[in-house]
């Protein structure tokens, strides 16, 4: 079964091929690219922060950073 069938978004820290591919095929359920970070806790707090802020995640790449706002596109 398609994750979009689900209507899940996805997280990742691949974040260069998933950027492309929303390039390539925009109608997803939502990508959240997160930096590699090794403390989870910060980590968890700044992908609820970013997720929180977006009314829907619907075609949205979300790029969560260690230290600054996320970014939303």
């Amino acid at each position: 079964m398609r994750r979009s069938a689900e209507n899940r978004a996805l997280l990742t820290v691949n974040r260069r091929d998933f950027f492309q591919l929303h390039k390539l095929k925009p109608d997803h359920c939502g990508i959240i690219a997160c930096t590699r970070d090794d403390d989870m806790p910060r980590l968890s707090a700044n992908i609820n922060d970013a997720i929180s802020n977006a009314e829907i995640l619907t075609g949205k790449v979300i790029r969560v950073y260690r230290s600054g706002p996320p970014s939303i596109s």
